[in-house]
């Protein structure tokens, strides 16, 4: 499953950077981008497990960016 969210208040590429090599390094992962100019998070993961992914990487981009949110819809 591939998905795309918008991340609110993203301030810093290379954060963005650290976040997609976090989110890289989980178990499930089959691709992701975190993009800072359009400010978005596509995320392609395993269609079992892809909701605990999701959580887990928004665990990742708080602790790296706490005022960072991504808006799932």
């Amino acid at each position: 499953m591939k998905k795309t969210f918008e991340l609110e208040d993203l301030d810093c590429a290379h954060c963005a950077a650290k976040m997609e090599d976090g989110i890289r390094k989980l178990d499930g992962v089959l691709a992701v981008s975190v993009n800072f100019l359009t400010q978005k998070l596509t995320l392609e993961a395993e269609d079992a497990v892809f909701d605990s992914v999701l959580k887990q990487a928004e665990k990742i981009c708080r602790k790296i960016e706490p005022d960072c949110r991504v808006i799932v819809k």
